[in-house]
């Protein structure tokens, strides 16, 4: 029995059953043991190992300094804010790209929705005609272009690289980066860019990659993709962290402006840095990155070194999950320097605000009840009017009405009755070009005035777009003149000859066969006209003006389309009236204008545009420096708002240009400081010296005239030359400075007025911290150059130098607008001062004489009577068109006795010199507080008297 029971325990125990659960069982202690080792003994140790992945050095950004008026009004200065961002944490692959465009494309909805925007900093946009346009030119666009196709100079740019259009450089971005889709996915042959994206998202989808791709050579970069973000947007961002690879939300500061429109020019913006700025920025200071925020332009950018902060760092460590778990060695940001400057933040914002509401009572007076004015050959430039359907087409030509809504789901009734007739015209327009094109072949001269504008489109167009290539084509070719000044041939003619002359580039056209024939070709160029004229803006918006002038759009229609687009806010009263149809369309749009609902720039028609610029005669200080129309550069800086910056760059009245600093016109009378200074010192006359005015100078041939002509000044020295302005007194003066001998030589006279203009300063920049154009001293025509004509060209910031000098009898000062420098607590830096570029020697009699006719000049003026303060100035008139108004200008100081302040404003297309004069009586008036404020600002349209319209 006992063995039995041995041998069931033996066999118990040999069986396999047993010995696999002895194993189990063993191995199972050994895996308790482990696990008990790995999680308790030494957990903690093997948890930090695991966590401890990833070491990162990474930057602060420093807070930018904030830049002040002379009196310490903030002007420009820093916000808390988030930033989405991406990084490049994506698995190398050939499905990494699909998966980065998913996350955008997802990223892009959450922050769109949220009302955000993304950062668009790219030199390519979608513009109003829905076409994608550079935003670059130049040396920029071929260095953007170089970065695109990977080369490291713009030298090794192939041709066809330096000449593609901004859209294929977008489709070979988008293949580039994938952004796109495939027409059969198991062909990769058949990738199609943008497929299944629109022209937008593609774009910013474009953009963010590009960016991302400029920052793959360094690790750990990331890579903004919307700044100062809601906090909506935030969230979301951080509820969807699981399908949102790489992306975070950063710490960061936005850029904002006070009051932007005023000082938009004088500050310029803030945006991410481009690569030429780097290489330039880099050598001054090392630490610069591509992911930095710089100056673009204006005072951001001229004091980009004051105003730009020192980095800091730290050491952070994060996990397999990017989660920060550890930082170290950190060392604080510095905040930049502020900067000061010399502008009055109040008189800057009232002299622009006079302006406007100027320009408002220049067109009000000159807007009439009609049709349209047409301009003759006996016509005069002051005596212009503006038609009343010029505005109502202005309310379309510059987007005062968004064309697109018009056909909107929540279009209302006027808008799509609007569309309706738009679509017809646009068809039938488009179809009777094609049968001009190919059957009728009118000549250009016997075309209506609708169909000229068309032809002379199309041309244009062909040109630019490369069909036709300017290179070959021959100025003198007897084809070529009956088209461009004959106009005795048809458009269909003049291009059926350049392609048989070889003047067209067939590679632009959509021909596979390399010997069509001319047919052919001609045909393909219709097509392409077609095609074209569907899809450009300006040419759509052009039919607007059609419609209105034929009747098939009124202007009550007009009227009642901006309300239905709230672009206008018209008082209960007054709308009362016109839904009850007690108010005419005309005297709607008075009133728009009148009560600056719509603004002269919005309408964007002559004088739309002004400038001023204010100085301290005493010290060089510029006080104001008004450009308008000015523009909101918070939409600038922080990542552009694309459609923003696109609708600036279309709107006729260009916002974008400082008028004060880069336009330049001939300076008319206002020019005849120097040539009564050339001829004092110059010895060709003397204060006592009488010069007859009998209306013409006769001693040229043909005789220039004076204003005044058929009448004449009689006999004048100097100080009443400069009183009347006096043409002919001046001609005399330019004659006399050019006499070598008893001979007249012209070059001789523009030499001594060059270096008494020089004295001046305008024959160099004004000194300015910003960008300005280079002044132009006339080289043509001494004569007429003595009077302020020839070729002479200054802007108004150096006709403000200029004035400044006559008004201290000789101290011509590098203008500034710098005050101060001071660190983040107010401690001084740098205390600036205007430098003196030189000092007119020249006797006080002289000085005297200028001053006294500059003063009988303001004497003279009705408006300045009782002003309570005493003026001298000068007026001048500048013709740059014959059939636009002439340019208007004043320049002015006071107190006569004891100047301190001068004054230079310009008003383009401005009519007549007395409008200048008046708008700078307001700037005056407000200086010295000569009346209430609320009368001087009144924010409606400022009526001004008509006064002289001499070409002064």
């Amino acid at each position: 029995m006992f063995d039995s029971f041995k041998d069931e325990i033996k066999k118990f125990i040999t069986s396999r059953a047993v010995l696999v659960c002895a194993v189990l069982i063993a191995l199972s202690c050994l895996l308790v043991y482990r696990l008990f080792y790995l999680q308790v003994i030494n957990g903690e140790v093997y948890l930090d190992a695991f966590k401890l992945k990833i070491k990162k050095e990474k930057t602060i950004a420093a807070a930018r300094g904030n830049i002040y008026d002379r009196n310490g009004n903030l002007l420009a200065y820093n916000e808390l804010a988030n930033s989405v961002t991406i990084e490049d944490v994506y698995k190398s692959g050939s499905g990494k790209s699909k998966a980065i465009n998913k996350t955008l494309n997802t990223l892009i909805d959450i922050i769109e929705d949220n009302g955000d925007s993304v950062d668009q900093d790219f030199s390519i946009i979608l513009g109003e005609n829905r076409t994608y346009e550079f935003t670059v030119e130049g040396n920029a666009l071929l260095r953007f272009l170089a970065d695109v196709y990977g080369h490291s100079s713009v030298n090794d740019l192939k041709y066809e690289e330096k000449t593609k259009t901004a859209e294929e450089v977008v489709d070979d971005m988008c293949r580039n980066f994938r952004i796109g889709d495939y027409d059969d996915p198991s062909d990769s042959s058949t990738f199609v860019p943008r497929k299944g994206y629109t022209k937008d998202r593609a774009l910013k989808i474009l953009n963010i990659r590009y960016n991302m791709n400029q920052n793959s050579y360094q690790k750990y970069i990331d890579t903004t993709v919307a700044s100062d973000v809601c906090d909506q947007t935030v969230a979301d961002v951080m509820e969807n962290a699981d399908v949102l690879e790489g992306v975070s939300i950063e710490e960061s500061t936005a850029r904002k402006y006070v009051d932007s429109k005023y000082f938009s020019h004088l500050l310029g913006y803030t945006g991410k840095i481009s690569e030429d700025e780097l290489a330039e920025l880099v050598l001054q200071n090392p630490s610069y990155g591509l992911n930095d925020t710089v100056g673009k332009s204006g005072i951001e950018q001229s004091m980009e070194s004051v105003l730009q902060g020192t980095k800091g760092s730290e050491t952070v460590y994060v996990d397999n999950t990017g989660q920060v778990i550890e930082t170290s060695n950190y060392v604080d940001s510095v905040a930049g320097n502020d900067v000061y400057l010399t502008i009055d933040k109040d008189l800057t914002e009232a002299c622009y605000n006079i302006i406007e509401q100027s320009l408002a009572g220049i067109l009000v007076s000159k807007i009439q009840n009609v049709k349209s004015y047409t301009f003759t050959s006996t016509s005069s430039s002051s005596n212009i009017v503006i038609p009343i359907y010029d505005v109502y087409f202005a309310i379309f030509d510059n987007d005062v009405i968004d064309i697109n809504h018009l056909n909107a789901k929540d279009a209302k009734e006027n808008e799509r009755a609007i569309y309706e007739q738009y679509v017809a015209k646009n068809e039938n327009v488009l179809n009777e070009l094609r049968l001009e094109l190919t059957d009728k072949k009118t000549p250009y001269e016997k075309l209506s005035k609708e169909y000229q504008w068309y032809m002379s489109h199309i041309a244009a167009m062909l040109y630019t777009e490369g069909i036709i290539d300017s290179s070959l084509v021959d100025r003198e070719d007897s084809m070529y003149i009956a088209w461009t000044k004959d106009e005795t041939i048809s458009l269909a003619e003049y291009l059926k000859y350049t392609i048989a002359v070889n003047w067209v580039d067939v590679s632009q056209l959509n021909i596979d066969n390399q010997y069509a024939d001319s047919e052919e070709i001609f045909n393909q160029i219709v097509d392409f006209i077609y095609n074209y004229l569907s899809e450009d803006y300006d040419f759509q918006t052009r039919l607007y003006k059609y419609l209105l002038l034929d009747g098939y759009i009124s202007g009550s229609q007009v009227c009642n389309a901006l309300l239905e687009q709230d672009a206008v806010h018209v008082d209960p009263e007054e709308l009362d009236i016109w839904n009850r149809g007690g108010e005419s369309a005309y005297t709607f749009m008075v009133n728009r204008v009148s009560n600056l609902d719509i603004t002269p720039a919005q309408l964007a028609l002559d004088p739309c545009t002004g400038s001023m610029v204010v100085t301290d005669v005493n010290s060089g200080d510029v006080l104001a420096l008004v450009s308008y129309p000015g523009y909101d550069n918070n939409l600038m800086a922080n990542g552009v708002d694309a459609a923003y910056y696109a609708k600036l760059r279309s709107d006729n009245a260009n916002p974008l240009y400082n008028y004060a600093t880069q336009q330049k016109t001939a300076p008319g009378s206002t020019f005849k400081m120097v040539s009564s200074t050339a001829g004092l010192m110059e010895g060709v006359i003397t204060t006592d010296s009488v010069i007859y005015c009998g209306g013409q100078f006769d001693k040229l041939n043909p005789a220039p005239r004076c204003w005044i002509h058929p009448g004449g000044h009689g006999g004048l020295n100097v100080t009443g030359g400069i009183r009347n302005s006096c043409n002919v007194f001046f001609y005399e003066v330019g004659y006399r400075l050019g006499l070598v001998g008893n001979n007249y030589s012209p070059d001789t006279g523009l030499q001594k007025l060059a270096n008494y203009a020089g004295m001046y300063g305008l024959t160099e920049k004004s000194g300015i911290e910003i960008a300005e154009s280079e002044p132009q001293v006339s080289d043509q025509d001494a004569v007429r150059s003595a009077i302020g004509q020839g070729t002479h060209s200054y802007t108004t910031v150096g006709l403000a130098r200029y004035v400044t000098t006559v008004a201290n009898n000789g101290t011509c000062y590098n203008l500034t607008l710098i005050d101060k420098t001071t660190d983040s607590n107010g401690n001084l830096l740098e205390d600036y001062s205007a430098e003196v570029r030189n000092v007119i020697d020249m006797p006080q009699s002289y000085w005297n004489a200028i001053h006294t006719g500059m003063r009988q000049v303001v004497q003279d003026k009705a408006y300045y009577a009782n002003l309570g303060v005493q003026v001298a100035g000068k007026t001048g008139t500048a013709q740059e068109s014959t059939n636009r108004p002439n340019h208007s200008l004043f320049v002015c100081y006071a107190p006569y006795g004891k100047p301190e302040i001068s004054i230079a404003t310009r008003i383009a297309y401005g009519y007549t010199s007395s409008y200048a004069a008046q708008i700078t009586k307001e700037a005056l008036s407000y200086y010295f507080e000569l009346r209430d404020e609320d009368d001087i600002i009144s924010g409606t349209a400022q009526a001004l008297q008509d006064g002289a319209t001499n070409a002064d």
